[in-house]
C-alpha cells in the first residue's frame, strides 16, 4: 500500500541548493540591518561590561593577595588610577565591589533593552514572511491550490515562517555577536599571554569541523518533521471539518488512534533530532574544558613563575576561556536554528516564488459595465492536460439571456463557470465577453461584472451584514436588505435575535444549508452584476424554500445575462435555452420543448422528475437513464 503520509505538497523535491537558500535569507536579513546593528551593539556593548567586570574582579583578587602577602605583586588598577593612601583596604575592596554592582547594573539594563529589540525584530520579521505568503496565496490560482493540501500552506504560513524568522534574530545577528565576541576575547587573551593562548585554544579547528559534520547529519531530519508536522495538521482540520461524519460513523476511537500516531511520528522524528544535538553538544564541551584542563596545568605554572598574576592574570583568563568556550557552543545552537530554516525557508519560499499563472496581457482592457455578451469559442480545457474535462466547446449568449447547463455528474458544468470566471484558463480556444478575450481584460474589473454563487456556500465568521457586503463593503444596510429580500433571506435574518449584526459560526455552521445559500445569493446580487452564474445554487435546499428561492432567482435574471448549473427540470425549463453536456461536449442546445424531442438525455432527466406529467415522451433507442458515472481523472462538477 503507498503511504500517504506525506502530502502532495511535500514531497516536491527540493529546487534551490543551501547556499541559494542562504542568500535569499541573507539578503532578507539585510533589509533589517538597522535594527539587527542595533541589537549587535547591544550585545557587543554587554561583553565590554563583562570584560570590565572581570578585570574588576582580578584586581579584587590581586589587591585582596597583595594586602595578605604584601611579597606578592601589587595589582594594576585600570586606566593608572591607584586608592588614595588615606583609604583603608576595606574600603578600596568596597570601591571595587561597588564598582562590579554598578557594571552588573549597567549589564542588567542593557539585556532588558536587548530583549525588547530582539522581540520587536522577531515580530516584524514574522509578519513581514507571513504577510508575503499570504499575499502570494490570494494571487495564485486554483492550480496551484489543487496541487496541495491545505494543512500543508497553514504550516508553512505559521511554523514554517516562524523558523524563517529565526534566521534573522536567532542566526544572523548570532553569528555576528559571536564572531565579534570571540575576536575581543582572543585579542584580550593574547594580549594576556600568547603562547599560553595558542595552547589552550589548540581544539577550537574540531569544535567547527564538527558543526559542519553536524550540520549535514540533521538537515534530512528536519526536513521529515516539517513534513509529518503537515500530516498532523491536515488530520486535526479534516477532523474538525467532519466531525459529524466522524461522530455519524461512531468512529471517534479510530480517529484519535490515527492522531496520536501522527504525534507520535512528530515526536520520534523530534526526539531522533534531540538525541543528536544531546551527543553533539556534550562532545564538543569536552573539547573545551580539556582547554580549561591546559590553563590549570599551564597556566598553573605561569603564575608560581610570577610571569601570571593570579587575579587579572590566571582568574580573567579563565573566564575569558569559559565564555570562549560558550561561544563556540553557540555554534551548536546556531547550526541547528541554520538547518530548521534552511528546510522551511525552502518551502516557504516555494510559495512565495510560485508563479501567478491568471494575469492579464500587457496592455489589458479595464471593463466598464458590460452588455454581457458572452461567446465561447471551441475551448478545451482540463486540470491535467493529457486528460481533458471539455473538448470542442463553442457556443453564444446574448446580453440578457438565461443559459441552462445541464449534464452527468462529471460532465464539466462547474468547470464551465468556472472558465467564465477565469478562475482557470482555457487549454485551446477563447472565451469572449462583450468580445474581449478573458485574458485580454484586467482580472479585478471581469469578476466585479460576475455574480457567482457556488454550489457549496461558504461564509465567514462575521456578521450576516458583513456576509452579504463581502464584494461591496461600502454598501448601505437598505441596499443590503434590498439583496436579502431578493435572494428570500430577509424574513429568516429578520428573525434572529441580532438581526442583520447577527454573527454566524465559522462557515456559518449555525445557519442551515438553505440559509446558508440564500446569503450566498444576496451577495451575488448586492454586486448587481450584469452577468450571473448560478452553479447548483437550490440545490441545498428544501421544496418550500426551493419555490420561494425560484422566484427570486427569476426576478433576479431579469436583464441579465445568466448561467445557471442545475439537474432540475423546474429550474431549466425557467431558462432561454437548455445547453446538455456529456464526457466535456455539448450533446444538444435548444429549449425545454426542443430538448425534449431531440436529446434523449434530457428527455430521461425529464422522465425521472415529471413521470406523471410527460409519460410517453420516450425516445426509442438505448438506455435513456441519465448517466452517473464520473468521466475523466477530476469531477469537473
Amino acid at each position: 500500500m503507498a503511504d500517504n503520509s506525506t502530502p502532495e505538497a511535500t514531497r516536491r523535491h527540493p529546487t534551490r541548493s543551501n547556499w541559494q537558500l542562504l542568500k535569499r535569507l541573507i539578503s532578507l536579513g539585510l533589509e533589517y540591518r538597522v535594527p539587527c546593528a542595533g541589537m549587535l551593539a547591544f550585545d557587543l556593548s554587554l561583553v565590554a561590561l563583562s570584560l570590565g567586570s572581570l578585570g574588576m574582579t582580578g584586581v579584587g583578587i590581586d589587591y585582596i593577595r597583595h594586602v595578605s602577602d604584601p611579597g606578592s605583586p601589587p595589582p594594576r588598577f585600570p586606566f593608572g588610577w591607584t586608592p588614595p593612601e588615606s583609604a583603608t583596604p576595606f574600603g578600596v575592596v568596597c570601591m571595587i565591589a561597588g564598582t562590579v554592582l554598578g557594571l552588573a547594573l549597567l549589564a542588567a539594563g542593557l539585556r532588558f533593552a536587548s530583549a525588547i529589540a530582539s522581540a520587536a525584530l522577531s515580530q516584524r520579521v514574522l509578519i513581514r514572511i507571513r504577510t508575503d505568503v499570504y499575499t502570494r496565496l490570494q494571487q495564485l490560482s486554483f492550480q496551484f491550490y489543487d496541487a496541495g493540501e491545505s494543512s500543508s500552506i497553514i504550516n508553512r504560513a505559521a511554523g514554517d515562517a516562524n523558523a524563517v524568522r529565526t534566521f534573522v534574530d536567532g542566526v544572523m545577528v548570532k553569528v555576528l555577536t559571536v564572531l565579534l565576541t570571540l575576536s575581543v576575547y582572543l585579542y584580550y587573551m593574547l594580549q594576556m599571554h600568547v603562547p599560553l593562548t595558542l595552547a589552550c585554544l589548540a581544539t577550537t579547528p574540531l569544535l567547527w569541523i564538527g558543526a559542519a559534520i553536524f550540520s549535514r547529519v540533521v538537515q534530512p531530519a528536519y526536513r521529515r518533521a516539517s513534513e509529518l508536522g503537515d500530516v498532523l495538521i491536515r488530520a486535526l482540520v479534516e477532523n474538525v471539518q467532519g466531525a459529524h461524519v466522524v461522530k455519524g460513523f461512531a468512529r471517534e476511537p479510530e480517529e484519535i488512534a490515527k492522531f496520536k500516531a501522527a504525534t507520535d511520528r512528530i515526536r520520534e522524528q523530534k526526539e531522533s533530532i534531540f538525541f543528536r544535538v544531546s551527543v553533539f553538544q556534550p562532545i564538543m564541551g569536552l573539547l573545551t574544558q580539556f582547554n580549561m584542563l591546559v590553563l590549570i596545568a599551564y597556566g598553573g605554572v605561569l603564575v608560581v613563575r610570577g610571569e601570571l598574576a593570579l587575579g587579572t592574570g590566571m582568574f580573567v583568563f579563565a573566564n575569558l576561556l569559559q565564555e570562549f568556550a560558550n561561544q563556540i557552543g553557540q555554534i551548536v545552537n546556531i547550526a541547528n536554528t541554520i538547518q530548521g530554516s534552511l528546510i522551511s525557508a525552502e518551502r516557504v519560499f516555494e510559495v512565495i516564488d510560485a508563479p501567478v499563472t491568471i494575469v492579464a496581457r500587457p496592455n489589458a482592457v479595464t471593463l466598464p459595465r458590460v452588455q454581457g455578451r458572452l461567446t465561447v469559442d471551441n475551448i478545451g480545457f482540463g486540470y491535467d492536460p493529457d486528460q481533458p474535462v471539455l473538448s470542442g466547446m463553442s457556443f453564444d449568449v446574448r446580453p440578457g439571456e438565461r443559459i441552462g447547463i445541464t449534464g452527468e455528474t462529471g460532465s464539466g458544468k462547474s468547470t464551465l463557470l468556472s472558465l467564465v470566471m477565469r478562475f482557470y484558463d482555457v487549454n485551446a480556444g477563447r472565451i469572449l465577453v462583450d468580445g474581449h478575450d478573458l485574458r485580454d481584460v484586467e482580472l479585478d474589473s471581469l469578476r466585479r461584472n460576475i455574480g457567482l454563487v457556488f454550489q457549496e456556500s461558504f461564509l465567514f465568521s462575521h456578521t450576516i451584514a458583513a456576509n452579504i457586503a463581502f464584494g461591496r463593503p461600502q454598501a448601505t444596510l437598505d441596499e443590503i436588505a434590498r439583496a436579502a429580500r431578493l435572494a428570500a433571506a430577509h424574513d429568516f435574518i429578520s428573525e434572529l435575535p441580532e438581526g442583520y449584526d447577527t454573527v454566524i459560526g465559522e462557515y456559518g455552521a449555525n445557519l442551515s444549508g438553505g440559509q446558508r445559500q440564500r446569503l450566498a445569493l444576496a451577495r451575488a446580487l448586492l454586486l448587481d452584476p450584469p452577468i450571473l452564474l448560478l452553479d447548483d445554487a437550490t440545490a441545498s435546499i428544501d421544496p418550500e424554500t426551493e419555490h420561494e428561492i425560484e422566484q427570486a432567482i427569476q426576478q433576479a435574471m431579469q436583464n441579465r445575462t445568466t448561467l445557471v448549473v442545475s439537474n432540475r427540470i423546474a429550474t431549466l425549463r425557467r431558462t432561454d435555452r437548455i445547453i446538455v453536456l456529456q464526457q466535456g461536449r455539448i450533446t444538444a442546445i435548444g429549449t425545454h420543448a426542443e430538448l425534449l424531442r431531440t436529446s434523449e438525455y434530457y428527455c430521461c432527466l425529464a422522465e425521472l422528475q415529471f413521470a406523471d406529467s410527460i409519460n410517453g415522451l420516450k425516445v426509442n433507442s438505448g438506455d435513456r437513464t441519465p448517466k452517473r458515472e464520473v468521466t475523466g481523472a477530476r469531477s469537473a462538477s
